[in-house]
């Protein structure tokens, strides 16, 4: 009779196992596994401002939203000499600065957002500008979009000093 309770207990215990862990098709231990790799590629996205002028170069890489500061870097932050705060190798070296902060941030693919400074200022883009892009793409961020943000004037922007101007 012991043996009888023995059986049928390893024959409940047998089912019980059964119920928990349900057998899979090899069609859904595929879908599984691909869910799996797409979860772990998907990083999060990043926007990567780049203001450029004559004088210097700031690239500041921000979250999707643009409210939150994952990395600040300029020309001044890789350079000694204030001359070459605008120079292509700083740029370079404040892109590749900034993009690794965003690597360990887990930042993986990026807009990219150009700016001079615009208005009355100078129009034009600074020297540093294309390193940095390229800079940015061999750290390995995937860029998605390039587009240029610099403030354009539609009218009359009255310059800064007033009526008669800067007096030395």
């Amino acid at each position: 009779m012991e043996k009888e309770n023995k059986d049928t207990e390893k024959e409940k215990n047998i089912e019980r196992k059964e119920q928990k862990e349900p057998v899979q098709t090899k069609e859904e231990v595929k879908k599984h596994e691909k869910t799996l790799k797409q979860s772990k590629s998907t990083g999060s996205k990043g926007i990567v401002h780049i203001y450029s002028s004559k004088n210097n170069t700031i690239v500041h890489i921000t979250d999707i939203t643009g409210s939150e500061t994952i990395s600040r870097v300029s020309g001044g932050m890789v350079t000694k000499a204030d001359r070459l705060k605008g120079a292509p190798f700083q740029g370079m070296l404040a892109a590749q600065k900034a993009a690794e902060e965003a690597k360990k941030k887990g930042i993986d693919e990026v807009d990219i957002r150009i700016r001079a400074p615009g208005g009355h200022k100078q129009i034009n883009l600074g020297k540093g500008v294309q390193p940095a892009i390229k800079a940015i793409s061999r750290e390995g961020l995937k860029i998605d979009i390039i587009e240029e943000v610099t403030p354009i004037v539609h009218g009359y922007v009255r310059r800064k000093g007033g009526r008669r101007g800067r007096r030395l």
